[in-house]
C-alpha cells in the first residue's frame, strides 16, 4: 500500500492510494470551491483520452451537502489503467509536487 500527497500551491490536495489491485486518488479543493469545474472538466477530458471510466465520487461533510472533493478509483485494475489516467489527470490540473 502506497499513500502521496500532492499539493498544488495550497489550492487542491491530492491523497493518492494504492492496494494489490485498487488505485484511488481524492481531490480536495474545500478552500477552493471555484476549482470545482476546473476539476470535473479534466476528469471528464482525461476520460475521453484515455478511454479509462473509473467510479467517481463526490465528497461532503454532510450528506446532501455541497461537495469539496471528489474522489476516483478503479477497482480491480489487472492492467493497471489507472496509473496513466492519474498521471494524466494531475498533469492537466497542474499537480506536479508530490510529498511522501
Amino acid at each position: 500500500m502506497s499513500d502521496r500527497t500532492v499539493n498544488r500551491c495550497g489550492q487542491i490536495e491530492a491523497y493518492f492510494r494504492r492496494e494489490e489491485r485498487y488505485e484511488g486518488l481524492q481531490l480536495v479543493f474545500k478552500e477552493h470551491p471555484e476549482l470545482k469545474d476546473e476539476i470535473l472538466k479534466a476528469i471528464e477530458e482525461t476520460k475521453k483520452e484515455t478511454g479509462a471510466n473509473p467510479d467517481v465520487f463526490e465528497n461532503s461533510e454532510k450528506a446532501g451537502a455541497t461537495p469539496y472533493a471528489f474522489y476516483i478509483e478503479f477497482n480491480d485494475d489487472y492492467d493497471k489503467d489507472g496509473g496513466l489516467f492519474f498521471e494524466t489527470l494531475l498533469r492537466k490540473l497542474g499537480i506536479d509536487k508530490c510529498e511522501e
